[in-house]
This record gives C-alpha cells, structure tokens and sequence, in this order.
C-alpha cells in the first residue's frame, strides 16, 4: 500500500487551473523528483499534499497516521535576532534535546546545536531547515526546491545527505528540484510536470522521453552522463507481507 496516493487531483488559484488530473502514488523508501518549468505547479502540488491549498476535486489517501516532514524553498529570518540553531528548532513546541541532537546528525550538521541562526550560512541554513522536518521522523519528506542558493558542491552534498536520511529513515522522498543533471544521480523515479504530468519513470527513460525534451530540449547526453541509479543499494528493506491502514479524503469540486 503506497504511503500516498493521488488520482485525479485539480487545483485551481484566484480562478486559474494551476493542475488538473494529477495521479500520482508515493511508496515508503523511494525518492521521487518533480522537474517542470516556472509555472508549472511543482510548488503547489507539495503545498497541496501537506494542506495548505485546498484541491477543486480528486481524491487523496494516505496512510493512517502519515507524518509529513517539510522543507520550504526559503524561509526568511531577521538577522538581527539573536537566536541559537536549537531555539530555533524549539519553535513552535519544545522537542528533547536529545532528538535536536539525533535530528541534526542525520541532517549532517552534529554539534551546530548553539551556533547562531543569524551566523549560518546558506548551505548549513537548509541543513537547519532539513532538521526540523526531521525531528519527527517523518514518513514522507518534502522538498521544495530546498538547494535553491547552494553552489554546485553543496546541492550535491546536500542531495548525498537525503539519501543518508532515506537510508536511516525508510521515508519517502518527494523533492521539487532544478538541477536536472544532478537530480538524475540522486533519485529514483522522476515526474515531469506541467500543470499535468506530461511523463514520469526512471530518470534514464523521463529525460528520453518526447514530453521532456519538448520542455527542457532535446539535448539530454549530459544528463545520461551522469545518470548513476543504485536504488537497490540505497534502498532499505521494507515489510509488505502486513496490510496498512488507510486514510482517505475525497476532495469534491468546488461549486
């Protein structure tokens, strides 16, 4: 049983249709990436999932008991306001400092716990905002464009520790992500996406694919280069012999 399942999903905003006939279905243990271009709705369908839009009509399950972890595309902090890393992971509610501890190594930031907010770089800021959605221990994590900013080495390293997370976790990955070439080594299915889903599939067949290089271009050698897939050995071990208990929303059009 998919930890999420998404069929037919319509969102539309100030009387736009942002997405229509979104089917999409997350399974426990994979990372899945939404490329498309600006406008496309990428954004907005993470928004959709954690309930901060509400969708014209569809129907969405999930899992009884789904915790969601989320990691915005960017979240503006006054730099004048003296606040340590774990102040601010106390806010809105209070966590042990031993799961602040846990969460910010497997962020990959151990012992940043008393450093200053406002003395953070770009890079450690995401890993800050990565801890949060960690501490807990979500089933599903989301990703909105969270390397926006970083150079090329720290969206890698950053991409290097979600696959960690994974591995520790056994969470799904669902991340909105412009750096398609370096995408293609660090997830496992990836959704091309346009309002619609104009094609999805392992990121070798998605970037050969006649829907994706209409969007992007047909040059995808650069990305094939680099394409390195290794989900057998990232990937943790899951039961399925047991069935999961379900929650689901039927999400009817608006009048």
């Amino acid at each position: 049983m998919p930890l999420l399942s998404i069929d037919d999903l319509h969102v539309a905003l100030g009387g736009q249709t942002v997405l229509q006939g979104i089917d999409l279905h997350l399974d426990r243990g994979e990372i899945v990436t939404l490329v498309g271009p600006n406008g496309s709705g990428k954004s907005t369908l993470l928004r959709t999932i954690i309930g901060a839009v509400r969708p014209a009509g569809g129907r969405l399950v999930r899992q009884t008991g789904l915790t969601i972890g989320y990691v915005p595309q960017r979240l503006a902090i006054d730099a004048t306001l003296p606040m340590t890393v774990t102040r601010f992971l106390n806010l809105p509610r209070r966590h042990p400092l031993q799961a602040i501890r846990q969460a910010l190594e497997q962020a990959g930031i151990p012992g940043l716990g008393q450093q200053q907010v406002a003395d953070l770089s770009g890079g450690q800021f995401q890993r800050v905002l990565l801890t949060r959605a960690l501490l807990d221990k979500p089933d599903l994590l989301l990703l909105d464009e969270a390397t926006q900013g970083l150079d090329h080495r720290g969206t890698a390293d950053f991409y290097r520790q979600i696959a960690s997370v994974r591995r520790d976790l056994g969470c799904a990955v669902l991340m909105v992500s412009h750096e398609l070439h370096v995408v293609m080594r660090a997830t496992d299915r990836v959704v091309c996406l346009n309002r619609h889903i104009c094609c999805q599939g392992t990121p070798e067949r998605v970037v050969s694919s006649p829907a994706y290089q209409a969007l992007f271009g047909p040059d995808t050698d650069d990305a094939l280069a680099l394409y390195h897939h290794d989900r057998d050995r990232h990937a943790p071990p899951v039961d399925m012999a047991a069935p999961q208990p379900t929650e689901t929303s039927r999400l009817e059009a608006s009048p």
